[in-house]
Protein backbone atom coordinates (compact mmCIF):
# COMPACT_ATOMS: atom_id res chain seq x y z
CA UNK A 1 0.00 0.00 0.00
CA UNK A 2 2.93 2.35 0.92
CA UNK A 3 4.69 1.72 -2.43
CA UNK A 4 1.73 2.64 -4.36
CA UNK A 5 1.23 5.79 -2.47
CA UNK A 6 4.59 6.77 -3.56
CA UNK A 7 4.43 5.91 -6.65
CA UNK A 8 1.10 7.60 -6.89
CA UNK A 9 3.02 10.76 -5.07
CA UNK A 10 5.94 10.35 -7.78
CA UNK A 11 3.63 10.00 -10.90
CA UNK A 12 1.90 13.01 -9.71
CA UNK A 13 5.01 15.28 -9.27
CA UNK A 14 6.43 13.61 -12.80
CA UNK A 15 3.08 15.14 -14.14
CA UNK A 16 3.59 18.39 -12.70
CA UNK A 17 6.99 18.47 -13.72
CA UNK A 18 6.44 17.77 -17.38
CA UNK A 19 2.80 20.18 -17.52
CA UNK A 20 5.37 22.81 -16.05
CA UNK A 21 7.84 21.90 -18.61
CA UNK A 22 5.66 21.99 -21.50
CA UNK A 23 4.26 25.19 -20.06
CA UNK A 24 7.11 26.93 -20.21
CA UNK A 25 7.65 25.47 -23.64
CA UNK A 26 5.05 26.83 -25.20
CA UNK A 27 5.69 30.70 -23.64
CA UNK A 28 8.85 30.25 -25.84
CA UNK A 29 9.13 31.39 -29.26
CA UNK A 30 11.56 32.67 -31.92
CA UNK A 31 10.99 35.10 -34.42
CA UNK A 32 13.21 34.61 -37.38
CA UNK A 33 14.63 38.40 -38.68
CA UNK A 34 16.46 38.21 -42.23
CA UNK A 35 18.55 41.26 -43.00
CA UNK A 36 19.05 42.45 -46.81
CA UNK A 37 19.54 39.15 -48.64
CA UNK A 38 20.50 41.32 -51.88
CA UNK A 39 24.42 40.32 -52.52
CA UNK A 40 23.50 36.40 -52.13
CA UNK A 41 20.47 36.80 -55.07
CA UNK A 42 22.60 39.48 -56.60
CA UNK A 43 23.12 38.04 -60.37
CA UNK A 44 26.69 38.98 -60.65
CA UNK A 45 27.65 37.24 -57.71
CA UNK A 46 26.64 33.84 -59.62
CA UNK A 47 28.83 31.48 -61.47
CA UNK A 48 27.02 31.96 -64.93
CA UNK A 49 28.35 35.39 -64.76
CA UNK A 50 32.05 34.41 -63.97
CA UNK A 51 31.88 34.81 -59.98
CA UNK A 52 33.68 31.65 -58.36
CA UNK A 53 31.02 30.35 -56.48
CA UNK A 54 26.86 30.70 -56.72
CA UNK A 55 26.33 33.03 -53.53
CA UNK A 56 22.02 32.43 -54.14
CA UNK A 57 23.14 29.23 -52.80
CA UNK A 58 23.83 31.10 -49.34
CA UNK A 59 20.58 32.53 -49.28
CA UNK A 60 18.37 29.12 -50.26
CA UNK A 61 20.37 27.90 -47.06
CA UNK A 62 19.58 30.65 -44.74
CA UNK A 63 15.56 29.88 -46.27
CA UNK A 64 16.04 26.24 -45.47
CA UNK A 65 17.24 26.67 -42.16
CA UNK A 66 14.56 28.66 -41.00
CA UNK A 67 11.84 26.40 -43.21
CA UNK A 68 13.51 23.55 -40.94
CA UNK A 69 12.98 25.11 -37.53
CA UNK A 70 9.74 26.61 -38.03
CA UNK A 71 6.88 25.39 -35.56
CA UNK A 72 4.77 23.97 -37.84
CA UNK A 73 7.86 21.48 -38.48
CA UNK A 74 8.92 20.79 -34.76
CA UNK A 75 11.23 23.86 -34.48
CA UNK A 76 10.42 27.04 -32.19
CA UNK A 77 10.51 30.06 -35.29
CA UNK A 78 6.83 31.73 -34.88
CA UNK A 79 6.82 34.20 -37.32
CA UNK A 80 9.56 35.42 -40.07
CA UNK A 81 10.34 39.40 -41.00
CA UNK A 82 12.57 39.97 -43.77
CA UNK A 83 13.61 43.89 -43.32
CA UNK A 84 14.22 44.93 -47.14
CA UNK A 85 16.71 44.61 -49.75
CA UNK A 86 15.79 41.46 -50.87
CA UNK A 87 17.15 41.34 -54.03
CA UNK A 88 19.99 44.07 -55.92
CA UNK A 89 18.90 45.47 -59.46
CA UNK A 90 16.68 47.59 -60.70
CA UNK A 91 14.87 47.78 -63.88
CA UNK A 92 13.56 51.37 -64.84
CA UNK A 93 16.14 54.60 -64.47
CA UNK A 94 13.08 56.65 -62.97
CA UNK A 95 10.07 55.61 -61.86
CA UNK A 96 6.80 57.06 -63.39
CA UNK A 97 5.22 58.42 -61.01
CA UNK A 98 8.11 60.73 -60.21
CA UNK A 99 8.92 61.79 -63.63
CA UNK A 100 5.46 62.60 -63.69
CA UNK A 101 5.28 64.72 -60.78
CA UNK A 102 8.74 66.47 -62.36
CA UNK A 103 11.34 64.91 -60.58
CA UNK A 104 14.94 65.10 -62.98
CA UNK A 105 17.86 62.81 -62.61
CA UNK A 106 21.55 62.89 -63.34
CA UNK A 107 23.59 60.58 -64.36
CA UNK A 108 26.34 59.44 -61.81
CA UNK A 109 29.16 57.60 -63.30
CA UNK A 110 29.69 54.94 -59.58
CA UNK A 111 26.33 54.37 -58.77
CA UNK A 112 25.02 54.15 -62.15
CA UNK A 113 28.12 51.39 -63.25
CA UNK A 114 27.52 48.99 -59.87
CA UNK A 115 23.31 49.12 -60.56
CA UNK A 116 22.53 49.89 -64.06
CA UNK A 117 18.85 48.96 -64.66
CA UNK A 118 18.88 45.33 -65.88
CA UNK A 119 15.76 42.30 -66.85
CA UNK A 120 17.91 40.31 -65.04
CA UNK A 121 16.11 41.13 -62.20
CA UNK A 122 13.43 39.71 -63.40
CA UNK A 123 15.15 36.62 -64.85
CA UNK A 124 16.96 35.81 -62.50
CA UNK A 125 17.19 37.86 -58.86
CA UNK A 126 12.97 37.63 -58.27
CA UNK A 127 13.11 34.07 -59.21
CA UNK A 128 15.65 33.39 -56.76
CA UNK A 129 13.63 35.57 -53.77
CA UNK A 130 10.26 33.60 -54.95
CA UNK A 131 12.10 30.11 -54.50
CA UNK A 132 13.45 30.95 -51.63
CA UNK A 133 9.94 32.11 -49.52
CA UNK A 134 8.25 29.73 -51.48
CA UNK A 135 9.76 27.25 -48.56
CA UNK A 136 7.98 29.14 -45.99
CA UNK A 137 4.61 29.76 -47.30
CA UNK A 138 1.73 28.38 -46.41
CA UNK A 139 3.72 27.41 -42.77
CA UNK A 140 4.48 30.19 -41.08
CA UNK A 141 3.15 33.94 -40.68
CA UNK A 142 5.94 35.53 -42.35
CA UNK A 143 6.32 39.45 -43.56
CA UNK A 144 8.88 41.17 -46.11
CA UNK A 145 9.33 44.76 -46.04
CA UNK A 146 10.51 46.80 -49.41
CA UNK A 147 14.15 48.20 -49.37
CA UNK A 148 15.86 50.97 -51.73
CA UNK A 149 17.18 48.26 -53.68
CA UNK A 150 13.63 46.21 -54.14
CA UNK A 151 12.00 49.56 -56.34
CA UNK A 152 11.74 50.07 -59.74
CA UNK A 153 14.59 52.80 -60.07
CA UNK A 154 17.38 53.98 -58.00
CA UNK A 155 17.80 57.01 -59.37
CA UNK A 156 20.34 60.63 -58.15
CA UNK A 157 18.44 63.66 -57.91
CA UNK A 158 19.19 66.61 -59.95
CA UNK A 159 18.58 68.74 -56.95
CA UNK A 160 21.88 66.74 -55.54
CA UNK A 161 24.50 65.65 -57.70
CA UNK A 162 27.27 63.66 -57.40
CA UNK A 163 30.87 65.75 -57.15
CA UNK A 164 32.86 66.31 -60.01
CA UNK A 165 35.64 65.00 -57.97
CA UNK A 166 35.28 61.92 -55.97
CA UNK A 167 36.76 62.25 -52.48
CA UNK A 168 34.76 60.20 -50.13
CA UNK A 169 30.95 59.27 -49.39
CA UNK A 170 29.57 62.37 -49.41
CA UNK A 171 30.61 62.67 -53.06
CA UNK A 172 28.09 60.51 -54.37
CA UNK A 173 25.16 63.42 -54.41
CA UNK A 174 21.63 61.53 -52.88
CA UNK A 175 20.08 59.34 -54.40
CA UNK A 176 15.68 58.21 -54.32
CA UNK A 177 14.05 54.80 -54.42
CA UNK A 178 10.99 54.84 -56.34
CA UNK A 179 8.24 52.63 -57.83
CA UNK A 180 7.12 49.67 -56.74
CA UNK A 181 5.50 47.31 -59.21
CA UNK A 182 8.62 44.38 -59.27
CA UNK A 183 8.08 43.85 -55.73
CA UNK A 184 4.26 43.74 -55.79
CA UNK A 185 4.96 41.13 -58.25
CA UNK A 186 6.26 38.81 -55.73
CA UNK A 187 5.09 40.40 -52.44
CA UNK A 188 1.88 41.88 -53.10
CA UNK A 189 -0.95 41.98 -51.41
CA UNK A 190 -2.50 39.76 -54.08
CA UNK A 191 0.35 37.20 -54.71
CA UNK A 192 -0.10 33.67 -53.01
CA UNK A 193 2.25 33.90 -50.72
CA UNK A 194 -0.54 36.11 -49.02
CA UNK A 195 -3.73 36.41 -50.48
CA UNK A 196 -6.29 34.75 -48.61
CA UNK A 197 -4.35 34.10 -45.76
CA UNK A 198 -5.89 34.50 -42.24
CA UNK A 199 -3.17 36.07 -40.51
CA UNK A 200 -2.13 38.80 -43.34
CA UNK A 201 -4.90 41.28 -41.79
CA UNK A 202 -4.17 44.25 -43.71
CA UNK A 203 -2.49 46.15 -46.40
CA UNK A 204 -1.55 49.50 -47.86
CA UNK A 205 -0.01 50.54 -51.40
CA UNK A 206 -0.32 47.22 -53.12
CA UNK A 207 1.28 45.12 -50.06
CA UNK A 208 4.62 48.08 -50.08
CA UNK A 209 3.16 47.88 -46.70
CA UNK A 210 1.36 45.16 -44.47
CA UNK A 211 0.30 43.88 -41.35
CA UNK A 212 0.16 40.39 -40.27
CA UNK A 213 -1.33 38.54 -37.02
CA UNK A 214 0.99 35.90 -35.10
CA UNK A 215 0.16 34.32 -31.66
CA UNK A 216 2.78 32.65 -29.62
CA UNK A 217 3.89 32.69 -25.94
CA UNK A 218 0.99 33.16 -24.45
CA UNK A 219 0.20 36.23 -26.68
CA UNK A 220 -1.08 37.44 -29.97
CA UNK A 221 0.72 40.06 -31.50
CA UNK A 222 0.53 42.66 -34.37
CA UNK A 223 3.36 42.79 -36.98
CA UNK A 224 3.33 45.51 -39.37
CA UNK A 225 5.96 46.18 -42.36
CA UNK A 226 6.49 49.59 -43.31
CA UNK A 227 7.67 50.45 -46.78
CA UNK A 228 11.80 52.19 -46.66
CA UNK A 229 11.15 56.04 -45.58
CA UNK A 230 7.56 55.78 -45.52
CA UNK A 231 5.29 58.59 -46.79
CA UNK A 232 2.73 59.97 -44.84
CA UNK A 233 -0.07 57.96 -45.81
CA UNK A 234 1.68 54.54 -44.85
CA UNK A 235 2.17 56.14 -41.68
CA UNK A 236 -1.59 56.86 -41.36
CA UNK A 237 -2.49 53.63 -42.56
CA UNK A 238 -0.50 52.21 -39.74
CA UNK A 239 -1.78 53.91 -36.75
CA UNK A 240 -5.30 53.08 -38.18
CA UNK A 241 -4.47 49.17 -38.06
CA UNK A 242 -2.96 49.43 -34.68
CA UNK A 243 -6.50 51.14 -33.51
CA UNK A 244 -8.41 48.03 -35.08
CA UNK A 245 -6.40 45.94 -33.18
CA UNK A 246 -6.05 47.71 -29.68
CA UNK A 247 -4.17 46.17 -26.96
CA UNK A 248 -1.99 43.69 -28.88
CA UNK A 249 2.06 44.22 -28.52
CA UNK A 250 2.98 45.45 -31.81
CA UNK A 251 6.45 45.06 -34.10
CA UNK A 252 7.27 47.20 -36.61
CA UNK A 253 9.37 46.34 -39.48
CA UNK A 254 10.90 48.90 -41.65
CA UNK A 255 14.32 48.67 -43.92
CA UNK A 256 15.88 52.15 -42.51
CA UNK A 257 15.51 53.19 -39.16
CA UNK A 258 19.04 53.05 -37.47
CA UNK A 259 22.38 53.64 -38.24
CA UNK A 260 25.11 51.22 -36.38
CA UNK A 261 25.89 53.62 -34.00
CA UNK A 262 22.22 53.68 -33.02
CA UNK A 263 21.18 56.68 -34.45
CA UNK A 264 17.78 57.95 -36.29
CA UNK A 265 19.75 59.52 -38.96
CA UNK A 266 19.00 58.99 -42.60
CA UNK A 267 21.95 57.08 -44.83
CA UNK A 268 23.19 60.45 -46.76
CA UNK A 269 23.47 58.55 -50.23
CA UNK A 270 20.20 57.17 -50.30
CA UNK A 271 17.96 59.60 -48.56
CA UNK A 272 13.90 59.76 -49.89
CA UNK A 273 13.05 62.65 -47.60
CA UNK A 274 15.98 64.90 -48.68
CA UNK A 275 14.66 64.59 -52.36
CA UNK A 276 10.65 63.96 -51.84
CA UNK A 277 9.12 65.89 -48.79
CA UNK A 278 6.48 63.38 -48.94
CA UNK A 279 8.59 60.84 -47.58
CA UNK A 280 9.42 60.26 -44.18
CA UNK A 281 13.07 60.00 -42.64
CA UNK A 282 13.88 57.50 -39.50
CA UNK A 283 13.58 60.24 -36.80
CA UNK A 284 9.90 61.60 -38.48
CA UNK A 285 8.68 57.99 -38.53
CA UNK A 286 9.87 57.93 -34.78
CA UNK A 287 8.09 61.46 -34.04
CA UNK A 288 4.54 60.82 -36.36
CA UNK A 289 4.17 56.80 -35.57
CA UNK A 290 6.41 54.98 -33.12
CA UNK A 291 6.26 57.18 -30.55
CA UNK A 292 2.65 57.94 -30.88
CA UNK A 293 1.44 54.43 -30.23
CA UNK A 294 1.94 52.80 -26.97
CA UNK A 295 1.48 49.33 -28.18
CA UNK A 296 4.36 49.37 -30.33
CA UNK A 297 7.10 47.99 -28.24
CA UNK A 298 9.91 46.68 -30.79
CA UNK A 299 11.41 47.78 -33.79
CA UNK A 300 13.27 45.55 -36.11
CA UNK A 301 15.65 47.36 -39.35
CA UNK A 302 17.93 46.61 -41.89
CA UNK A 303 19.90 49.05 -44.41
CA UNK A 304 22.70 50.38 -42.29
CA UNK A 305 25.88 47.78 -42.58
CA UNK A 306 26.23 46.63 -38.84
CA UNK A 307 24.64 45.97 -35.82
CA UNK A 308 22.95 48.39 -33.39
CA UNK A 309 19.96 48.47 -30.39
CA UNK A 310 18.74 51.46 -28.72
CA UNK A 311 15.93 52.40 -25.93
CA UNK A 312 13.88 55.20 -26.32
CA UNK A 313 10.34 55.70 -24.06
CA UNK A 314 7.44 56.48 -25.88
CA UNK A 315 4.90 59.13 -25.31
CA UNK A 316 3.49 57.14 -22.66
CA UNK A 317 6.95 56.72 -20.71
CA UNK A 318 7.34 52.96 -22.14
CA UNK A 319 10.26 51.91 -23.41
CA UNK A 320 10.81 50.92 -27.33
CA UNK A 321 13.45 48.27 -28.68
CA UNK A 322 14.87 49.36 -31.65
CA UNK A 323 17.18 46.83 -33.11
CA UNK A 324 19.52 47.15 -36.01
CA UNK A 325 21.17 43.78 -38.06
CA UNK A 326 22.47 43.69 -41.79
CA UNK A 327 25.24 41.97 -42.90
CA UNK A 328 25.62 42.28 -46.70
CA UNK A 329 29.37 44.01 -46.77
CA UNK A 330 30.40 40.36 -44.83
CA UNK A 331 32.90 38.81 -47.22
CA UNK A 332 34.82 36.24 -45.73
CA UNK A 333 32.94 33.13 -47.63
CA UNK A 334 34.42 35.19 -50.76
CA UNK A 335 38.12 35.29 -49.01
CA UNK A 336 37.68 31.63 -48.36
CA UNK A 337 36.93 30.70 -51.79
CA UNK A 338 39.81 33.41 -53.29
CA UNK A 339 37.21 36.30 -54.75
CA UNK A 340 38.42 39.13 -55.27
CA UNK A 341 35.54 41.78 -54.18
CA UNK A 342 35.92 45.64 -54.83
CA UNK A 343 36.02 48.06 -52.13
CA UNK A 344 32.59 47.84 -50.52
CA UNK A 345 31.20 44.56 -51.87
CA UNK A 346 29.90 41.86 -49.55
CA UNK A 347 28.39 38.46 -49.75
CA UNK A 348 26.74 38.39 -46.23
CA UNK A 349 28.58 35.14 -44.89
CA UNK A 350 24.94 33.31 -44.22
CA UNK A 351 24.27 35.50 -41.04
CA UNK A 352 20.54 36.38 -39.61
CA UNK A 353 19.22 36.97 -36.66
CA UNK A 354 16.93 34.74 -34.31
CA UNK A 355 15.15 36.38 -31.13
CA UNK A 356 13.72 33.77 -28.81
CA UNK A 357 11.29 35.30 -26.87
CA UNK A 358 11.02 33.90 -22.81
CA UNK A 359 7.14 34.69 -21.84
CA UNK A 360 7.24 32.71 -18.69
CA UNK A 361 9.58 34.88 -16.92
CA UNK A 362 8.12 37.62 -14.58
CA UNK A 363 9.52 39.85 -16.72
CA UNK A 364 9.89 38.61 -20.13
CA UNK A 365 12.98 38.42 -22.28
CA UNK A 366 14.20 38.08 -25.90
CA UNK A 367 17.54 36.91 -25.84
CA UNK A 368 18.90 37.82 -29.46
CA UNK A 369 21.59 35.73 -31.53
CA UNK A 370 23.44 35.65 -34.35
CA UNK A 371 23.97 32.85 -36.46
CA UNK A 372 25.67 31.67 -40.06
CA UNK A 373 24.18 29.25 -41.96
CA UNK A 374 27.14 29.27 -43.95
CA UNK A 375 29.29 28.33 -40.55
CA UNK A 376 26.45 26.41 -39.33
CA UNK A 377 27.90 28.48 -36.22
CA UNK A 378 26.40 31.04 -33.73
CA UNK A 379 28.38 34.17 -33.50
CA UNK A 380 29.24 33.68 -29.97
CA UNK A 381 30.77 30.10 -31.24
CA UNK A 382 33.20 31.16 -33.66
CA UNK A 383 36.48 32.48 -32.59
CA UNK A 384 37.58 33.79 -35.61
CA UNK A 385 34.18 36.17 -35.65
CA UNK A 386 35.82 39.50 -34.13
CA UNK A 387 39.14 38.98 -36.31
CA UNK A 388 37.07 38.55 -39.65
CA UNK A 389 34.21 41.48 -39.04
CA UNK A 390 35.28 44.06 -36.14
CA UNK A 391 38.01 45.96 -37.97
CA UNK A 392 34.86 47.07 -40.21
CA UNK A 393 32.16 47.46 -38.45
CA UNK A 394 32.95 48.59 -34.91
CA UNK A 395 37.09 48.88 -34.66
CA UNK A 396 36.65 50.76 -31.14
CA UNK A 397 35.07 47.95 -29.85
CA UNK A 398 37.13 45.14 -27.81
CA UNK A 399 36.40 41.53 -29.03
CA UNK A 400 34.36 40.75 -26.26
CA UNK A 401 32.47 44.00 -26.66
CA UNK A 402 31.74 42.95 -30.15
CA UNK A 403 30.20 39.48 -29.21
CA UNK A 404 27.74 41.12 -26.79
CA UNK A 405 26.21 43.28 -29.79
CA UNK A 406 25.43 40.04 -31.43
CA UNK A 407 24.36 37.53 -28.65
CA UNK A 408 22.81 39.44 -25.18
CA UNK A 409 19.15 39.60 -23.81
CA UNK A 410 16.71 42.28 -23.87
CA UNK A 411 14.63 42.35 -20.59
CA UNK A 412 10.99 43.46 -21.57
CA UNK A 413 10.54 45.57 -18.19
CA UNK A 414 7.11 46.90 -17.82
CA UNK A 415 5.90 44.53 -20.55
CA UNK A 416 2.55 42.51 -18.18
CA UNK A 417 1.85 46.15 -17.10
CA UNK A 418 1.34 46.84 -20.67
CA UNK A 419 -0.08 43.81 -22.27
CA UNK A 420 -1.41 41.46 -18.91
CA UNK A 421 0.07 37.88 -18.36
CA UNK A 422 -0.06 35.53 -21.05
CA UNK A 423 -3.23 33.20 -21.70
Amino acid sequence: MHSMKRFTTLLAATALAFAATASAKDLSFTIAAIPDTQNYIDYTHQTAEGFKFDADKMFLEQMKFIADNLEANGGDIAFVTALGDVWQHQTLLMDPAHAARGFKRVANPIMDSHFAPTPKVTTIEIPTARAGYAMIADKVPFSVVPGNHDHDAMWTDANHPPAAVFKDMSSLGVLHAGGLDNFRSLFGANQPFFKGKPWYVASHDGGADSAQIFTAGGYTFLHIGLQFDAHDSSLEWAAKIIAEHPGLPTIISTHDFLDNEGRRAPNPIIDNHAVDPEDNDPQMMWDKLISQHDQIFLVLCGHEHGQAMRVDDNRAGHPVWQVLSDYQDRRQTAIDAGVKLQPGEGIGDGWLRLMTFDMARPVPTIHVRTYSTAYKKQSRDTAEYAAWYKAVEKPRLTDAQFHDQEDFTIDLTGFRQRFGAPK
